[in-house]
């Protein structure tokens, strides 16, 4: 789901700054804080990542750190929802529920504090970028691992090439997407 607009696809994609050979040789880095400094193209990014969702229920916005922050919480105002801060271990300050998951070289974990999402609760889950998916699949496990029904994905960026997407779609969640690469 949410296959490219060509016109807003050109736009944005004319706002990202392409970093080739970052972080490591062969990689390219897609920088979206010169997109999110242009007050038009930001405001059509949170426009087009808020329009499939406007009629459907969502309760809360839950957002990546930390990049997904800069989206997510403009994106919980359009919605006029709560936003959820999903964090790597040890940086929220009230008690958490954790989920772990693989990393290329080891694990890492994903928290939530305890009283943020429960059950009846509607989320999107969000995120400037989807690349390989495994954070992603790890906030999808977390939130229902409280009980909290995740709605659906977006991203401004998919990495088609990683493969991320599909491992959304495969854990149940829809994903939608502004731009790929």
């Amino acid at each position: 789901m949410g296959g490219e607009n060509s016109q807003l696809s050109s736009y944005l994609k004319s706002m990202i700054r392409s970093l080739p050979d970052h972080p490591i040789p062969g990689v390219t880095f897609r920088d979206i804080t010169t997109l999110m400094d242009d007050p038009t193209g930001f405001a059509r990014v949170i426009d087009g990542m808020a329009e499939p969702f406007l009629e459907q229920g969502i309760t809360k916005v839950a957002a990546i750190e930390a990049r997904g922050f800069m989206v997510g919480g403009a994106l919980a105002y359009r919605l006029g929802t709560g936003f959820v801060p999903v964090r790597k271990k040890g940086k929220l300050p009230y008690k958490t529920v954790s989920m772990s998951y693989e990393l290329e070289y080891g694990t890492d974990e994903l928290e939530i504090h305890v009283d943020a999402a429960q059950a009846g609760d509607r989320i999107l889950l969000v995120d400037d970028l989807i690349a390989t998916g495994g954070t992603a699949v790890a906030a999808i496990q977390l939130f229902r691992s409280v009980g909290a029904e995740i709605i659906a994905s977006s991203f401004i960026i998919d990495l088609v090439d990683l493969g991320g997407a599909e491992k959304v779609r495969a854990a149940g969640v829809d994903v939608y997407t502004l731009l790929q690469y």
